[in-house]
């Protein structure tokens, strides 16, 4: 297939590909921690387990972004979801904590490899269409496509174990095997739909692998140089980090709440799946809307963050309130409305930083921070839990988010710009 011809083109393509990319993360998402305590784990145990991830992505999130950056987006995809289908078979099948152990170093190294490169080609086909066009509203409906295949997955995975008759761990195990199938099914739109306008290969492909990769230091370090020295890259991966840790409240506490609400574990998982489809759901519609709510500010980025990140922190202390399941449940979806419709304007300031050759690496390194926030959700939450509860838990993460306010005034107040402030050298792929 040839390379989109338009921007409305390259955007149902990122659309598309998100929604595909995501929907088998919905599937697992309700069951994880319910199946990972039905084999014998610890919350302690699982939240080493969230630990390990974090730390698979902050040692090899840049690196793998500077390899798509310089050896071209769509190999490095097909390797990423390569490898979530394999995490997807192991954690089915896993049995002890060396077992998810496995499964987490494989869906960890799956993650950092596909986290940047699907968006780095989105905003480079615009930009290669239109110079200095404003990416925003592509980026919404990006994430727009991804809250609501989260959605959709989160619905039928909290409720297939119920509807396949199964129960226990085998039924919990039900969604990863549909996840591996899904993944599949995303390889083939991968090598399908995403074109890459790359200057022709010089001499072998094994020649072009190792100059590729001697050029992954060089492309790293040009975007940690940027991430110290420049202000808003600064207050965006600052920002990014806070919203690590309040996911991690939400993913490592929220099933244990849910169930605790519904009164055991096998109607909590469907209850999780419900609540947390809501919330998918929640955070499309909050990226669709972010543009809205940016024009409504009179066009302010660094407004319209504030407000989200107020909202986030107050949607998380509502979850250490009564013990009611409509109040815990608005809290938990206005926790990713505010979320979701804060990425699309935190990942347009970013694009305005940077340029082409160093794109994927950016984004990269927004999902790092992201992983930094979430490792040091994952090793002080559990203690909190055990000297508060999940309340005292819940209310400390959401002072945190609300604290992220005084951050979000010190961003750009407008993302109109396609200037970046990294020179445009390297080519980008092979």
């Amino acid at each position: 297939m040839t390379p989109p011809g338009t921007i409305r083109s390259a955007t149902r393509r990122l659309v598309g590909l998100t929604a595909l990319r995501w929907l088998p993360v919905g599937l697992t998402t309700p069951i994880t921690v319910l199946l990972a305590q039905a084999r014998g784990l610890t919350l302690g145990e699982i939240g080493v387990l969230f630990t390990v991830h974090g730390a698979v992505v902050v040692a090899l999130e840049l690196p793998t972004g500077g390899l798509a950056d310089v050896l071209g987006r769509r190999p490095v995809v097909v390797a990423g979801a390569a490898l979530h289908l394999i995490s997807c078979l192991l954690f089915a099948t896993a049995t002890s904590f060396a077992g998810f152990l496995v499964g987490i170093l494989a869906l960890g190294l799956g993650r950092v490899l596909d986290s940047g490169p699907v968006e780095a080609w989105y905003v480079d086909t615009v930009h290669r269409l239109e110079p200095g066009a404003d990416v925003a509203p592509g980026l919404a409906k990006h994430s727009a496509a991804d809250g609501a295949s989260l959605a959709v997955g989160a619905v039928v995975g909290g409720f297939l174990p119920a509807l396949a008759g199964s129960s226990g761990a085998a039924g919990l195990a039900l969604p990863y095997l549909g996840a591996a199938v899904l993944d599949v099914v995303y390889v083939v739109a991968v090598l399908r739909l995403l074109t890459e306008v790359r200057p022709p290969r010089q001499g072998s492909a094994r020649a072009a692998l190792g100059s590729g990769l001697r050029a992954v230091p060089a492309t790293v370090g040009a975007a940690v140089r940027l991430s110290v020295t420049d202000g808003p890259m600064r207050v965006v991966l600052l920002l990014t980090g806070i919203g690590g840790a309040g996911l991690v409240a939400c993913e490592l506490l929220g099933p244990v709440r849910f169930s605790e609400l519904a009164g055991d574990r096998d109607d909590g998982a469907a209850v999780y799946g419900v609540v947390l489809a809501g919330s998918f759901a929640a955070a499309a519609l909050g990226a669709v809307a972010a543009p809205a709510l940016r024009r409504l500010l009179r066009g302010s980025t660094r407004a319209a963050c504030a407000v989200l990140s107020l909202l986030g922190g107050v949607a998380l202390a509502t979850l250490a309130g009564p013990d009611l399941l409509a109040v815990a449940a608005t809290g938990f979806v206005l926790q990713y409305l505010a979320h979701g419709s804060a990425w699309p304007l935190l990942s347009a300031v970013l694009h305005t930083r940077v340029a082409a050759a160093h794109r994927a690496t950016a984004v990269s390194a927004m999902s790092l921070a992201v992983a930094l926030g979430g490792i040091a959700g994952n090793l002080v939450i559990p203690p909190l839990v055990a000297a508060a509860g999940l309340e005292g838990a819940f209310l400390a993460v959401g002072v945190v988010v609300a604290l992220g306010v005084l951050a979000c005034l010190q961003l750009p107040r407008s993302t109109s710009s396609g200037a970046a402030v990294v020179p445009e050298e390297a080519p980008v792929g092979y």
